[in-house]
């Protein structure tokens, strides 16, 4: 009698249950928006503006953005202008949010509202970024705008 066949597979990423696929993929958008939740509560409690922390949110939002694009774009062309289009787009949103903590519009705004205005515009600039880079990117800009509209 021989020995009964044993039949070994290899298995393929993509036989892992979907739940296994999508939870590592939608990390950095979940850490953002918790991130994005967790500073306009923080300015909303203590009534103090974290000016580095939305800096540090707009920059990670940005590498956010251009890693996307970049796994989706495959030309290294297209993928010099995406880098260079999202840079100038977050740097110009990082001027804005320097323009809301300065503090002549400091003196304007109570601090509840000095962290809506900087979620409105990360929103802003979350959801303009992924119209050139990626619905998922969009949507997030999306509940950030719809959380902002919860707190207030």
């Amino acid at each position: 009698m021989s020995e009964p066949e044993v039949a070994y597979y290899k298995v393929s990423p993509l036989a892992q249950p979907r739940t296994a696929r999508f939870w590592p993929r939608k990390l950095p958008y979940i850490a953002v928006l918790a991130l994005t939740l967790l500073g306009a509560a923080y300015t909303g409690v203590l009534h103090q503006p974290l000016i580095g922390y939305w800096e540090f949110l707009a920059v990670a939002t940005g590498l956010v953005c251009v890693t996307k694009g970049w796994l989706h774009t495959h030309d290294s062309k297209a993928r010099f202008r995406m880098v260079w289009t999202q840079a100038l787009h977050w740097l110009a949103f990082l001027v804005a949010m320097n323009i809301v903590l300065s503090p002549d519009v400091q003196r304007m705004l109570p601090a509840p509202a000095t962290g809506l205005a900087l979620l409105m515009l990360l929103a802003l600039g979350t959801f303009v970024a992924g119209v050139h880079v990626s619905w998922q990117i969009c949507v997030l800009g999306l509940i950030m705008a719809f959380c902002a509209r919860l707190i207030a």
